[in-house]
């Protein structure tokens, strides 16, 4: 006999069977009883949560010629073609692969012929989302009024895409994530069925990883036990088979962030690569670390709400106190932001270096976070005795504000003497001069910033490159650029025009007239 997959193995076909669904398990089965079925249902969420399953045992419980409290009994005919799928009563519907208009009015014709046998006739439509607007329109009528022996089982994992007409003649029920609990409590009750051996630590890590989903739970599992065929399954051959990366590595990495180490954060991640892990699974892994970290950091009694063994919540508890808050939380944000990324990257281990150089070097970002980081890393080095020197590549900004010492106000005193009384007409007429041309000079030029050239010149600085060269290479614009400010002046200007790289060579070399003649330029719009 071939081999039967644990996911198909185990579904269950009772509401005893059902686990973490007990909201809506209790509240089906109290319908039955009561005699209360509506006509319309609506199972909503994430994949593997049991809503094909629970419609499956709700068909038969309808059906059912023994029911008991609300349950089938499993053992008439009616209970057994329903399982075996044989049953003219019961009809799955793959919306994914029938989710046109003709498919739907099959469906309509159908619902006027009772059922052959039982109660209900039950028509269950698996990812009802797919169905075109069409589809959905031809089905609405029959929806809303359908014969008393007919039940509609919608069931969706995308329920948004649901048209709200379709929502309203439903009755909905949300399907919850099961938890990493009530997974692994019924992993260890089925593997005492299958009599294999498996350690309590790999199931809890299997359950966590499924995500709140039980048939992802078994699949993993059953590739698990697959390859270590016969064997104890342990922890470490889990993290083998599923490439997943143990706890202690995040805690070495975490170590070498927090000591700025990007050499050390690299070499870690060739080991990482080299080993086989997956990628993508140590991102969020790594990025649930952190969370937890941060849980640690700022919460009190944390054993019920971080999913990690006694030794490890101790270890966890330590690094805590290691690392501010707002660090972590500028960590999982970077980590987040790649773990959107990574999904469909080429060079996943490149995204991955980038973050990892960003955790190290918080220079690199201007966020708040990333500023509080580099502040406690130059106080930091102030207690050690090491003077803080600027990080390389890290721009100072063009413009600060301070307060004018006695030397500065003398010094900006004989700075606005030198400036001859027509360069400073031109200053203070500036948007004038840039009114006065067009694109893109006009461009060019409110970009510029005004300074003191050889013999005291008026100097127009600009940024080096384009705006250069159409003023030192493009014959005649610096001629009418000069025409312009003449006229303004009132006699003849002579202008020097200078390219720069960037801000900082500008405060660095030059003097910026605007600031000592205390005019505030305010640009003109196009």
């Amino acid at each position: 006999m071939s081999y039967t997959a644990l996911y198909r193995k185990f579904r269950p076909d009772c509401f005893e069977d059902v686990k973490g669904q007990e909201h809506i398990v209790t509240t089906l089965r109290n319908q039955i009883k009561a005699g209360r079925v509506g006509h319309a249902y609506l199972f909503c969420g994430t994949r593997g949560t049991g809503k094909t399953s629970i419609a499956k045992i709700f068909a038969k419980a309808v059906n059912c010629e023994n029911p008991v409290d609300g349950s089938p009994c499993r053992e008439c005919p009616t209970c057994k073609a329903i399982a075996a799928g044989v049953s003219m009563n019961v009809i799955e519907i793959d919306a994914a692969s029938n989710n046109g208009v003709d498919n739907i009015r099959e469906i309509v014709d159908e619902v006027s012929y009772s059922p052959t046998e039982g109660n209900y006739k039950v028509y269950i439509i698996d990812e009802v989302h797919m169905l075109s607007i069409g589809a959905f329109n031809a089905l609405l009528k029959t929806l809303e009024e359908p014969p008393s022996y007919v039940i509609f089982i919608l069931a969706t994992t995308e329920v948004h895409k649901i048209p709200i007409t379709i929502l309203s003649r439903c009755q909905r029920y949300d399907f919850r994530r099961i938890s990493i609990e009530t997974i692994t409590d019924r992993l260890r009750e089925l593997m005492a069925v299958e009599q294999i051996q498996v350690e309590d630590k790999a199931l809890r890590y299997i359950a966590k990883t499924a995500d709140g989903s039980f048939r992802d739970a078994l699949s993993l599992l059953d590739q698990c036990i697959a390859f270590h065929f016969g064997q104890e399954l342990t922890y470490d051959k889990v993290l083998d088979v599923l490439g997943a990366v143990d706890t202690g590595v995040f805690s070495r990495l975490l170590g070498y962030v927090t000591e700025r180490d990007v050499q050390g954060c690299i070499s870690l991640l060739e080991e990482i690569v080299m080993q086989g892990r997956e990628l993508t699974q140590f991102v969020t892994d790594f990025t649930w670390y952190l969370r937890n970290l941060l849980l640690a950091k700022t919460s009190d009694s944390i054993e019920d709400i971080i999913d990690v063994s006694s030794e490890n919540l101790v270890r966890l508890q330590e690094e805590a106190q290691m690392i501010e808050a707002d660090t972590v939380m500028r960590y999982i944000r970077i980590f987040s932001e790649l773990a959107g990324q990574i999904k469909y990257a080429a060079q996943k281990r490149i995204l991955i270096e980038i973050a990892l150089i960003k955790l190290c070097r918080p220079g690199m970002e201007t966020d708040t976070g990333s500023l509080l980081d580099r502040i406690r890393a130059i106080e930091e080095k102030l207690e050690k005795g090491i003077i803080a020197a600027p990080a390389a590549g890290v721009q100072t900004p063009a413009r600060q504000e301070s307060v004018p010492t006695a030397e500065m106000l003398a010094k900006r005193a004989q700075l606005e003497k030198a400036v001859p009384e027509d360069i400073k007409t031109v200053v203070g007429n500036w948007p004038a001069v840039v009114g006065e041309t067009s694109m893109p000079m006009k461009k060019y030029l409110k970009d510029a910033r005004l300074s003191l050239g050889g013999d005291n010149k008026l100097m127009v600085v600009v940024e080096d490159g384009l705006a250069s060269d159409y003023f030192l290479k493009q014959e005649g614009n610096k001629a009418l650029l000069e025409q312009i400010i003449s006229n303004i002046a009132g006699k003849e200007i002579e202008v020097t025009i200078q390219g720069i790289r960037n801000d900082r060579d500008f405060v660095q070399d030059y003097v910026d007239l605007s600031q000592i003649i205390h005019m505030e330029i305010e640009e003109e719009s196009d």
